[in-house]
């Protein structure tokens, strides 16, 4: 089940309900009356139906599943069967939280109290698991942790486990935030969900972890299949429930992907430019004494798009850089100490030339 071509196989139905899935869900979004109205927020000028996220959340919940079922089948491979599990559920957990939001609204403290349970419940679980397999299937030590590719952290202390656990509970929580402030324009999320699965699929590839590889190709397909609906008229939104999955399923994957020894900087490339993003927007506005939770159209993305230029234009702009900080990062993986800070300096450079994008594009006539 491991191979390259059962993970393809998954892949292409992932793809492939993603794509169909809209069919059936569309109606009932229709139904329900969930429409994205235009806000402070928005870059769009007419209501537009959202929630399509839910399609993406059933395919990638099958696909999962079709894998956890797959690798249950094939003896000796306990440690894949539960992290590839992990991830799913975690994934999905985001996701349905972000259906709770937008069928009823959540107050802002049982969203943020939801977060931090899905947060700790994926991190605790990563790390109790990793340490209960050990030796098995290839794994040499329990919570192999590699911030520099060759200099593997096994058998860690507990104070040391209990730091990488806040670490987790603060890096989940936070990512599945940013990916729903993100998601402000057609293509932006589908373009990053589909690179950033394609850079785990790469790492787990390279690292020939099988989890990694299918929970890669998932991901990708996943938002992939939700690209054409975004994209041509009359269009839909992914809503709550797929940027909440989107970022969810990234960062869940990304921290199982390092406490499963891939190098650090291969685990974050594919959030660089979002995080920063969003950070340098929050602390630009806190910095001008203005309310960081009100809605606005202040990030890199949207200052792009009121230049004049097109959604997609402006959405394949960050997807572009975010292509560049994973494949830094996936190179990351065959470097040692030195490479690996030149890797990340070269990170930060693509992202200080995303934010400084707005001021050196020009204006284009409206």
């Amino acid at each position: 089940m491991t191979g390259v071509g059962a993970a393809l196989a998954i892949g292409g139905l992932t793809l492939i309900l993603s794509l169909v899935l809209p069919f059936a869900v569309k109606p009932l979004l229709m139904r329900l009356g969930i429409m994205d109205v235009p806000n402070e927020r928005s870059s769009h000028e007419r209501p537009v139906l959202r929630g399509l996220g839910l399609a993406v959340l059933i395919a990638m919940l099958v696909g999962g599943a079709t894998a956890v079922a797959l690798v249950r089948l094939s003896p000796g491979y306990g440690y894949i069967e539960t992290t590839l599990l992990i991830v799913v559920l975690g994934s999905a957990a985001a996701g349905l939280l972000g259906l709770a939001e937008d069928l009823r609204g959540l107050s802002v403290a049982v969203r943020s109290l939801c977060l931090l349970i899905i947060a700790c419940g994926v991190s605790v679980s990563l790390l109790f698991q990793s340490a209960l397999y050990g030796d098995i299937a290839g794994y040499t030590a329990p919570v192999l942790v590699q911030w520099v590719a060759g200099w593997p952290l096994a058998g860690m202390p507990v104070w040391a486990l209990v730091l990488l656990v806040v670490y987790a509970i603060l890096f989940i929580s936070s990512y599945i935030n940013v990916a729903n402030f993100m998601d402000g324009l057609n293509g932006i999320s589908g373009l990053h969900g589909s690179i950033a699965g394609l850079a785990f699929a790469a790492a787990g590839l390279l690292s020939g972890q099988g989890w990694l590889l299918v929970a890669g190709l998932v991901l990708a397909a996943g938002f992939l299949g939700f690209l054409p609906w975004n994209l041509t008229r009359p269009g839909a939104f992914l809503g709550d429930v797929g940027s909440y999955l989107l970022g969810g399923a990234v960062a869940v994957t990304s921290f199982a992907a390092l406490v499963s020894g891939v190098p650090f900087l291969a685990t974050i490339g594919p959030m660089v430019i979002y995080f920063g993003d969003v950070g340098v927007t929050l602390v630009k506005r806190v910095r001008a004494g203005k309310r960081w939770d009100e809605p606005h159209k202040e990030h890199t993305y949207q200052r792009i798009q009121q230049l004049g230029y097109s959604h997609v234009q402006a959405s394949a702009m960050a997807a572009g850089c975010t292509l560049l900080t994973s494949i830094l990062g996936l190179v990351s993986m065959f470097t040692g100490l030195f490479g690996t800070l030149a890797l990340l300096v070269g990170g930060l450079a693509v992202l200080a030339f995303y934010l400084a994008l707005p001021r050196l594009l020009p204006t284009r006539a409206s």
